[in-house]
């Protein structure tokens, strides 16, 4: 094998490992792609300290599609940014609104911190249809002093939630934790689910369909290139970004410089960074202990909304007994070539009613400590002054 073949195959390992290690990171960060999780610190202004919070939140390809307007006073409304949609991995943008009910739930457990009640109101000029976003607000949140107002305990672990990636202990989540996750969520309209450790059956089921979707992704073209186009490779790159998905591994920002990997095509179904790729993220699912999923009634976009309330509440919580997660998405999403992984993980996770839908599907384990992801910052989510 010549030398740059070989750089090839040695290459598509280290993206392979860049990519599904850790928290969807690799090697150190740049410090400043990370300065937001450090909290907002003396903020003196009272919106802008819960909003340094609330950009905290999970979000689908760590795309950050918040959109804030400041301009009525006591109130943050909440909007999508149009230039940060996955149209072909989330054509129907239910990841990307599940996304926006994250940063509202914990923008609403921000505001309990400081002794306001965040009064929602979602969608409050109606709800767009399933063509996707468009200019209308998905919430208007006004707050209100209530000094009566407990803390929410979950937003303790806020700093320490990370999506994380990495292999996870061969233990199952102990009854407790469980339990406390599936607490965490009382009162949203969800079911949570949990893959028993006694039925092996069951989990082997969904670890194939795990494989099979995570495959399919990988080689359709149009989707593979879709995450290509948010990833971030090297430090200039995450600092300049401070989004996507963050690859800063000396051989990967190697093969980058001279070419042996080019973002702008899709790497081939047979390619070393695919077998890479796949071959690690099999051995991953493969050890993965449980499943966490959350199920709904419908699909409205207000379901969605609360969908993605109860994920991050959930992940808080398993957080806080030392559990991690990492969303499975490719076999929920909407577009054609899922099709068959879609209609299996919904029999699988018993979402057989016409209008149940499976929004949430993650490992859940004992895992590593995980690294951030990069933030924004506050200031690129604000819409400008009119």
């Amino acid at each position: 094998m010549n030398r740059r073949n070989t750089l090839r195959v040695i290459g598509g390992a280290a993206i392979s490992a860049a990519t599904l290690g850790g928290a969807g990171c690799s090697a150190e960060l740049p410090p400043q792609a990370l300065v937001a999780w450090q909290g907002p610190g003396d903020e003196p202004d009272l919106r802008r300290w819960l909003l340094a919070h609330a950009i905290l939140a999970p979000h689908s390809h760590n795309l950050q599609s918040w959109l804030i307007d400041l301009a009525e006073p006591g109130v943050i409304t909440l909007g999508m940014d149009l230039q940060r949609l996955l149209p072909q991995t989330d054509p129907l943008s239910r990841q990307l609104v599940i996304s926006q009910g994250t940063f509202i739930e914990v923008l609403v457990m921000a505001a309990r911190q400081r002794g306001l009640r965040a009064l929602v109101t979602p969608f409050p000029d109606g709800a767009f249809g399933p063509q996707g976003p468009d200019t209308r607000p998905v919430a208007r949140v006004q707050l209100v002093a209530d000094a009566g107002l407990a803390p929410d305990p979950l937003f303790a672990q806020l700093l320490r939630r990370h999506t994380n990636r990495a292999d996870y202990a061969p233990r199952a989540p102990d009854a407790q934790a469980l339990a406390a996750i599936r607490a965490s969520v009382q009162g949203l309209p969800v079911q949570v689910g949990f893959s028993d450790p006694a039925r092996a059956d069951a989990i082997q089921v969904q670890r194939q369909i795990a494989m099979a979707a995570w495959r399919t992704e990988l080689v359709t073209p149009r989707t593979l290139l879709e995450s290509y186009k948010v990833l971030r490779v090297g430090p200039d790159e995450i600092a300049r970004h401070r989004d996507g998905l963050s690859l800063n591994d000396p051989l990967v920002r190697l093969l980058t410089a001279v070419g042996l990997f080019d973002r702008s095509q899709a790497s081939a179904p047979d390619s070393a960074a695919i077998r890479g790729q796949l071959e690690r993220f099999n051995a991953s699912i493969a050890a993965t202990p449980a499943f966490f999923w959350l199920l709904t009634a419908d699909n409205q976009r207000t379901t969605q909304l609360a969908a993605g309330r109860a994920y991050v509440r959930a992940q808080l919580a398993a957080t806080a007994h030392g559990l991690s997660m990492h969303p499975l998405s490719q076999a929920l999403q909407e577009y054609p070539e899922q099709a068959p992984h879609f209609t299996a993980i919904h029999q699988a996770l018993g979402a057989t009613g016409a209008q149940q839908t499976v929004q949430m599907w993650a490992r859940l384990g004992y895992g590593p400590a995980a690294t951030p992801s990069p933030r924004r910052g506050v200031a690129a989510h604000l819409q400008p002054a009119a």
